[in-house]
């Protein structure tokens, strides 16, 4: 091939028709994409986040396997010569591109086993927080913080002291759910047990406290009990598994200095920390009212005057 009186070495017309047509292939594949997720986004209205994420992932995939089987076909229609070139490429990738074919290996993953999507709440690679975007070869996760005893233990350590958003948005390649657990929330279940620990000192009026712990929990949970209900008989009907009573419960703990109570309880995955601090302060108030007192660790000093 001669242009300007230059002969490109390598280079003919024929190649150069491919070139021209490859390129006109991805303009108009990466157009419709475009053209189908604009649409989406005007049905949706924005309203329905996962319906519009599911539309950009079908597409994106769909565009990416259409572009390759028909740049193979374009490109090798020899098959001798597209065997040599696949076992070469394939040899290369394996080596240079091990992690980003991992990676996307756990992509497919994720998709066909339904692992989690996009607005789940998830721990992966150490990191907790909700799933804000999922691509290819990255999850990206809104951060949330995590409880004190669980802070303690990890690094790096979080600042934030409860299950809220911390304003950092982590990068986690794919490729993590072939190394440890994927932690979700949400899935098919999106409530979770939690307990709160009361102490009180043995003198205190034991029977009425466990009541007031009662009534506090199930005040504050009685709009959402239902819905665990109803998660719940879906789950066992789906797993057949028998979950415990979603029944607020008090359990005694004797210690060396008070008697500890600890209330088990079931919450929605999201807004957990106010859920508990209405409790706390329910239960507070109650406690004034009933003159019962908070166990704390105190040191009692007697001084005998000498006569």
């Amino acid at each position: 091939m001669e242009l300007f009186g230059i002969k490109f070495i390598g280079a003919s017309s024929e190649t150069a028709a491919k070139v021209g047509v490859t390129i006109a292939l991805v303009v108009a594949v990466a157009v419709v994409r475009f053209l189908v997720v604009a649409v989406a986004r005007v049905v949706t209205r924005r309203t329905d986040s996962r319906a519009l994420f599911w539309t950009r992932q079908i597409s994106s995939l769909a565009a990416l396997v259409i572009v390759v089987v028909t740049g193979v076909s374009i490109w090798f229609d020899d098959p001798s010569r597209l065997a040599t070139v696949l076992g070469l490429a394939g040899a290369g990738i394996a080596i240079a591109a091990q992690k980003a074919v991992t990676s996307f290996a756990g992509y497919l993953v994720i998709m066909r086993g339904n692992t989690f999507t996009v607005g789940d709440r998830i721990k992966m690679g150490g990191v907790r927080g909700d799933v804000i975007a999922l691509g290819f070869l990255q999850t990206r996760i809104m951060e949330m913080g995590q409880p004190r005893e669980v802070n303690e233990q990890e690094d790096p350590g979080m600042w934030v002291r409860a299950r809220q958003f911390s304003g950092r948005i982590a990068t986690v390649t794919n490729d993590k759910i072939f190394d440890e657990p994927v932690y979700n929330y949400t899935r098919e279940f999106p409530f979770i047990w939690e307990e709160l620990h009361v102490p009180v000192p043995y003198r205190a009026d034991r029977a009425r406290a466990e009541e007031i712990l009662l009534t506090a929990v199930r005040n504050a949970s009685e709009e959402f009990s239902k819905q665990a209900a109803d998660a719940r008989r879906r789950l066992e009907q789906k797993y057949g598994l028998e979950h415990e009573s979603l029944e607020p419960r008090v359990f005694w703990a004797i210690t060396d200095n008070w008697l500890e109570l600890t209330i088990r309880f079931v919450v929605p995955e999201h807004g957990i920390r106010e859920i508990k601090d209405g409790i706390g302060r329910a239960i507070l108030g109650e406690f004034d009212r009933a003159g019962i007192e908070i166990g704390s660790s105190t040191m009692e000093v007697t001084v005998q005057e000498r006569k």
